[in-house]
């Protein structure tokens, strides 16, 4: 994820802690390897050399992308696992500080559309429909990978555990003596401060362009990029998320990134047990 993880957890001894922590840091490590687009040897990247062809792919990699055209299609495309070809133009646009070309923007929309990630469960295949299609995982595989952490140290007895990645969090069973895990959300609204201080068998996910940008023509253009438009964003809100499950709460606050809170009523009924929170840098509402 290139990202660092911190795992926090309460075990009998340190013997016992390091030989749980180790086998949560050996997962993490093999997920990485099956979802990362920026390892030309991982599964998603091998999905783009298969062409339009049905491809067999491990379990973990189905079950994400069937989470994952599942919030596409609750968001209306706010979130899309296919955005790559325009993810791949803007990060060339932070590198070198120039807008893609409009020729190449409309080349690189041509090849998304989660509509045309087709997956089959029975045989365990997926295929891209479009040429030149590719996947970018960036906006739901750490939620998920850490979630499947967590799921490894509940396995090996571990289940009173907190995972961190780049501000995202996925908590286990509560400590002891404590409603729950303590995780503060500078500038959220008072529900979501309540519910963020007492996090328990619950992910709470961050995202927005408050770093990662580049300035062009006095225009601030986010990492994050509305598959919809194929520009990235140009607002500063910040948008948390709260849910049972760290994938769904990790693309939902990338669509809600994009959205803002405006767009976001049209879907957030559709999640009745999320709890989402907006703010902007500094503080205050958008």
């Amino acid at each position: 994820m290139g990202l660092p993880v911190r795992i926090l957890l309460h075990a009998p001894d340190s013997r016992r802690a390091e030989a749980v922590t180790r086998a949560a840091f050996e997962r993490i490590a093999a997920l990485d390897r099956m979802m990362s687009d920026y390892r030309p040897d991982s599964e998603v990247r091998r999905l783009e050399t298969a062409g339009q062809q049905w491809t067999p792919v491990s379990a973990e990699l189905l079950d994400v992308l069937g989470t994952a055209v599942a919030v596409a299609h609750a968001t209306d495309g706010a979130f899309d696992p296919t955005i790559g070809p325009l993810v791949a133009l803007w990060r060339e646009a932070r590198a070198t500080g120039t807008l893609p070309a409009a020729a190449a923007l409309d080349a690189a929309r041509a090849r998304v559309g989660w509509r045309y990630l087709e997956i089959d469960r029975a045989r365990g295949a997926v295929r891209l429909a479009k040429p030149g299609m590719r996947l970018d995982l960036g906006g739901i595989a750490k939620g998920y990978i850490l979630q499947q952490a967590l799921e490894s140290l509940r396995t090996h007895g571990a289940s009173r555990a907190l995972i961190e990645s780049g501000g995202d969090v996925v908590a286990g069973d509560r400590p002891p003596d404590r409603a729950g895990w303590r995780i503060e959300a500078p500038a959220a609204d008072a529900v979501f401060t309540r519910r963020a201080g007492r996090l328990a068998n619950a992910a709470l996910a961050t995202s927005g362009a408050t770093e990662q940008f580049v300035e062009i023509g006095g225009v601030r253009y986010g990492h994050i990029v509305d598959p919809r438009t194929g520009v990235g964003i140009t607002h500063r809100t910040l948008a948390r998320v709260i849910a049972k499950d760290a994938a769904i709460a990790d693309a939902l606050a990338t669509a809600l990134s994009v959205t803002g809170p405006e767009g976001a009523r049209a879907f957030l009924r559709r999640f009745p047990d999320v709890v989402v929170s907006f703010s902007m840098p500094g503080g205050g509402s958008p």
